[in-house]
């Protein structure tokens, strides 16, 4: 597995801070640069979460449109009207903590069918933000196999700091009501594509009473840096949380998020 060059941006602080209950957060910063041909790759990447290149072709033939109009008019969330923005920046941290578990932490997490069919480029997808899968052993079934599912929450915009891990924490919590439909909407857009193997692989997470698992939670916080308050974030408390013996949790922090989005949104359509 090749890991994107993008990867190389997000390093991990090493700073940990702890929640008022205790609880280890991990720190990490997207540490990106003006560099073209890595924006570029990202901006690929970044786009074929919404439709791959080659339906794209298909997608704009007939529409009178570029592929670049095409994606800002069709697929895309708007840059300026609301609510376009702020699924802006939810989509990309929802598609950064995605690259982060199966890059960084080696799961694999199947994402791309989860922006692809919007019926409303405004709004965000429902369901669990990114579920990511570890197995012991491939086409096995394990008590060890892992599945990871993880909430993120945005702010890269204003100048006042808000608590958005104690947000992600508090969405997590509910993951477990999400989860059934989640996995059974993940299956079938495989079985309806034809791939039978990544659909037995969701499968065997859909029944945790005969085939057991681990169940891994997590929360994460993408923070435009200027927002970043180690105080307010170290108020978070996890109580209450229906997994809180097996829950993960991340702040990453970066400068100009909200020019880096809008950036990667306008390669991903001009390049197109």
């Amino acid at each position: 597995m090749t890991t994107p060059a993008h990867l190389d941006w997000l390093v991990d602080t090493g700073q940990r801070l702890k929640t008022a209950d205790g609880v280890e957060i991990e720190v990490w910063e997207l540490q990106h640069v003006d560099d073209s041909t890595v924006l570029s790759a990202w901006a690929k990447h970044f786009r074929e979460h919404y439709v791959d290149d080659d339906m794209l072709k298909k997608l704009v033939e007939g529409t009178g449109k570029t592929a670049g109009q095409f994606l800002v008019d069709t697929k895309f969330p708007d840059e300026k009207a609301a609510p376009g923005p702020s699924v802006r920046s939810g989509d990309f941290a929802e598609i950064l903590v995605a690259d982060y578990i199966e890059y960084k932490l080696g799961y694999w997490c199947p994402r791309q069918l989860r922006y692809d069919q919007k019926w409303n480029r405004n709004e965000s997808t429902k369901g669990c933000d990114v579920l990511g899968f570890q197995f012991v052993k491939d086409g096995g079934v394990d008590p060890n196999d892992e599945l990871f599912v993880f909430e993120s929450k945005a702010s890269m915009s204003g100048n006042k700091p808000i608590n958005r891990l104690q947000d992600a924490v508090a969405d997590s919590g509910k993951d477990v009501l999400r989860e059934a439909t989640t996995l059974n909407a993940l299956k079938q857009r495989f079985l309806e594509r034809g791939d039978t193997a990544p659909a037995l692989k969701v499968q065997r997470f859909q029944d945790i009473a005969d085939r057991p698992f681990k169940r891994i939670s997590g929360a994460a916080a993408i923070l435009n840096s200027p927002l970043y308050d180690e105080t307010l974030i170290s108020q978070t408390t996890t109580a209450g949380h229906v997994n809180a013996t097996n829950l993960k949790l991340i702040v990453i922090r970066g400068e100009a998020l909200m020019d880096l989005v809008n950036a990667l949104y306008a390669r991903a359509a001009n390049e197109a």
